[in-house]
């Protein structure tokens, strides 16, 4: 099986380039693009990408009732005086 190394770009030559990036993306190449040296982000083909739906923390609004037991606000002076 062969593997491809992916290109390694600064994020300087990246922004000067990224028309060419784009299609070598499009192509099925992957760019590693750098900051000061070190990994910072990747522009990767779309079939590779990450699509997975992000959903918000307000969805999970009410999930946690009873978590802290009847009285959230004693349960947690408790949890204080423990550390004291």
């Amino acid at each position: 099986m062969k593997t491809t190394v992916p290109k390694m770009c600064g994020a300087d030559d990246a922004r000067a380039h990224l028309p060419e990036l784009l299609e070598r993306a499009h192509h099925g190449s992957t760019t590693v693009i750098t900051k000061r040296g070190r990994p910072y982000a990747a522009l990767v083909p779309i079939g590779t990408a990450d699509e997975s739906p992000r959903l918000s923390l307000t969805s999970m609004k009410g999930t946690g009732t009873g978590l802290w037991g009847t009285d959230s606000s004693a349960t947690i002076d408790a949890l204080r005086a423990e550390w004291e």
